[in-house]
């Protein structure tokens, strides 16, 4: 302030000095009009200087390092949306990549050819086309980088920003559509395997009724023969529809967790109890091993009867007579922490280790023919493997061929056992284990 303070209140005195004498006032009028303006113009000053403090002062320019350019909102916006976004320049190289694209595409590189890291000829074809008439298309590609992933891309033309370029530059759009295609396919090959599986006995029932209204009308030996396989099928076609009824009842429910408490132990050895007159009549020794120490689980209790009854089921089945199947309690796990196990043990074959990551898909079978002749729909572990999703628990399989197999079931412990409810204890007669 004081560098042009009193330059200034000078020129202001000076001012009306001139103006008095050229008024013709006399001196000591002109005096006090000066000193009159000098009382004026010291507090607007001082406002005048305060309000220069406060203002920032610009920072000087450095030549060398110029200011940067203010962030643009369109590419900034880009970089935030969850879809892969490319932006591809007419030469075919990508200009731009925003985050969600490195994400689902971990080889594209801006600078790269994108008919290089994209090998998808449908995709290829789109984005050149568009990129010489400025037309909007859509497409579908697969990719098979370590795994194989479906995409939905839709290609335009990107207007000329500033922000990329000014030349003719396409923008792509991509969704991932590897999730609702394996939905998909699972639900066309499950159309087409228990089409399959009911065509079957379906059209063996049909052969027989017409041999019996037409060549063995007459024939009572015949006729006892094919009614009987008649029943054997139409039984078989049943027991796939209650498991078809069952599989879908169970999947509506899936995401609902129960919330009832119930003994572990007093499921198992119920479900046990009611195997044994069938164990008995194929010849197979069913032995039940549980710890004193009971376990409480959350579930329902029907579903996990079921959950026992489909793997001591299989267990008898496919050891075959004069087999043995132990259900008995597993020992801690450090793999499964705060669960209770119980093991299905049989003295069958066994199974090789490459069908056992597919043993719980639907219709899969390791011997096609022995398990429908056992009865088999091949829907059992498939209904296991949903039932313990819904309680939150686990299938652990391990086997060898020759050696049999073992089937675990890991079910997280109920966080109170208070109110804990349990089976009605089975008939001592028929709850007695069978040797091994």
């Amino acid at each position: 302030m004081a560098e042009w303070f009193h330059p200034l209140l000078a020129l202001a005195v000076a001012v009306f000095a001139a103006l008095s004498a050229a008024l013709g006032l006399p001196p000591l009028a002109a005096f006090l009009a000066g000193g009159l303006v000098v009382l004026l113009a010291v507090p607007v000053a001082r406002r005048l200087a305060a309000s220069a403090a406060v203002l920032p002062s610009e920072p000087p320019r450095d030549p060398a390092h110029p200011p940067r350019p203010a962030p643009d909102p369109g590419r900034a916006l880009l970089e935030k949306l969850p879809a892969p976004l490319l932006v591809i320049a007419r030469n075919g190289c990508i200009a731009y990549a925003n985050p969600a694209a490195h994400a689902a595409l971990p080889h594209v590189e801006p600078g790269a050819h994108f008919a290089h890291l994209i090998r998808a000829p449908d995709f290829v074809a789109a984005v050149t086309a568009t990129l010489a008439d400025g037309e909007e298309r859509a497409c579908r590609f697969t990719t098979f980088n370590g795994s194989e992933r479906h995409f939905e891309a839709r290609v335009g033309l990107l207007p000329a920003d500033p922000a990329f370029s000014t030349d003719r530059r396409a923008i792509v759009q991509l969704e991932d559509r590897t999730e609702p295609h394996k939905a998909e396919q699972l639900r066309s090959d499950f159309i087409a395997n228990a089409s399959h599986e009911l065509r079957t006995p379906l059209a063996s029932v049909i052969g027989y009724i017409e041999t019996l209204q037409h060549h063995a009308r007459d024939d009572a030996e015949a006729r006892e023969r094919f009614l009987g396989i008649m029943a054997r099928e139409a039984g078989r076609m049943q027991r796939l529809v209650d498991d078809l009824m069952s599989l879908s009842r169970i999947e509506m429910s899936e995401h609902l967790r129960p919330v009832e408490i119930w003994s572990l132990n007093g499921i198992v050895t119920e479900c046990v109890s009611a195997l044994q007159p069938i164990a008995s009549q194929q010849g197979v020794g069913l032995l039940l091993e549980l710890d004193p120490q009971d376990c409480r689980v959350t579930g329902d209790r029907d579903q996990l009867s079921q959950v026992f009854t489909n793997l001591i089921d299989n267990a008898m089945k496919y050891g075959g007579p004069g087999g043995g199947v132990r259900v008995l309690t597993a020992p801690p796990s450090r793999a499964y922490p705060n669960r209770c196990g119980i093991t299905i043990a049989d003295t069958g074959p066994g199974i090789a280790r490459e069908h056992i990551p597919r043993l719980t898909e639907r219709f899969y079978r390791v011997n096609v023919s022995h398990s429908r002749n056992k009865g088999g729909t091949g829907l059992g572990l498939a209904i296991v493997k949903h039932i313990l999703n819904r309680h939150k628990g686990r299938l652990e399989i391990t086997s060898k061929p020759g050696e049999g197999s073992r089937f675990t079931v890991w079910l997280p412990r109920a966080a109170s056992a208070d109110a804990a409810r349990q089976p009605p204890p089975p008939d001592p007669g028929e709850a007695k284990p069978l040797g091994m």
